[in-house]
């Protein structure tokens, strides 16, 4: 009989960067619900109805305006990522006083399956819209690491692949060919990452937190080291070194850089882990314990309490699985 031979996704040289890992802890989904046309001068005000929001620009231009913040002119290629805002509007011109224009507001027509209309004439301006669909046991984690605005511009590094993304997700949602809504979803997942990695070549854009830990080439050695071996008795000595820094040195800048001391992240990291493990798995809490490390299982309890609120047990007991219908509609929902 032959032996199996092991699967490339079991090499265990194939570590999963970060980034990655922590976009598949939180079950990050970008969903693109809508495009918007609009030509001449035109207004429109809405309420995002999930905390992460996306716009994008296909071609044209107009301006965002996030709650009381400055308008942010988005040209075509250009993606706007926002975190906990009440109120967005997109429009052609603000004019002088942006809180003067609600008496412009238009309620979007349709148009085909895909798209909706404000306005009409010229310059016309092409928009898709969305959310960030997020687990709520872990979604915390995704929004505290990203500033209310993130603007992702067309003329950053990867421009040319964004635009390419956002003509692609405008093709699949305006053609009947198969697989064109599956095939949708994963450029806009793609369109999602791309809007991260902007935070990820200018740190000073996000808060602390874990993006902004992850920008750090002198600190991602370290990060990686927890994160491939979260049950090891990792110390601060040994961190620091890989880092090629001062334990003292080391400790002051992740503390700055993360909002949270070594230890304190791995320790909470490892909660992470165990919340997924009880929400989706039969693994037993002392199988738990063990593996990502703790002493006895009652320590990993009281770990996890402290950090959630709850004990191991109970938490499993009431994670409820994620659901909800995919939303469909013109790009402000």
């Amino acid at each position: 009989m032959l032996a199996r031979a092991p699967l490339l996704f079991e090499n265990p040289t194939m570590a999963r960067d970060p980034v990655s890992e922590v976009l598949d802890l939180v079950d990050a989904r970008c969903v693109i619900t809508g495009g918007l046309r609009a030509g001449g001068q035109w207004w429109h005000r809405s309420r995002p109805g999930a905390a992460v929001k996306i716009d994008a620009v296909v071609s044209g231009s107009c301006r965002l305006i996030a709650d009381d913040r400055a308008p942010l002119l988005l040209g075509p290629g250009d993606a706007a990522v926002l975190c906990g805002v009440d109120t967005a509007v997109l429009c052609s011109d603000p004019g002088p006083d942006p809180q003067a224009g609600p008496h412009m507001d238009q309620e979007p027509t349709r148009e085909t399956g895909f798209f909706s209309r404000i306005g009409a004439g010229e310059p016309e301006v092409v928009v898709i819209g969305g959310h960030v669909e997020l687990d709520p046991a872990s979604a915390d984690l995704f929004t505290s690491a990203l500033p209310p605005v993130l603007h992702a511009p067309a003329a950053d590094a990867e421009a040319a692949g964004m635009r390419r993304l956002l003509e692609r997700i405008v093709e699949e949602n305006d053609t009947d060919r198969a697989g064109a809504r599956f095939a949708a979803d994963q450029y806009a997942q793609l369109l999602l990452l791309e809007a991260l990695r902007t935070v990820l070549r200018h740190e000073a854009a996000a808060p602390p937190g874990w993006l902004r830990l992850l920008t750090d080439p002198r600190l991602r050695p370290a990060v990686r080291l927890m994160h491939a071996d979260p049950g090891r008795a990792w110390q601060l000595p040994e961190l620091a070194a890989a880092a090629h820094m001062s334990r003292s040195h080391f400790a002051r800048r992740f503390a700055h850089v993360s909002g949270q001391p070594p230890l304190t992240y791995l320790s909470h990291w490892r909660v992470r882990l165990a919340q997924r493990a009880l929400r989706t798995s039969d693994t037993t809490v002392a199988a738990l314990a063990q593996q990502l490390g703790y002493a006895s299982e009652s320590s990993f309890s009281h770990a996890f309490t402290r950090v959630t609120g709850t004990s191991p047990s109970r938490y499993r007991r009431g994670a409820a699985p994620r659901n909800g219908p995919r939303p469909g509609g013109p790009p402000q929902d």
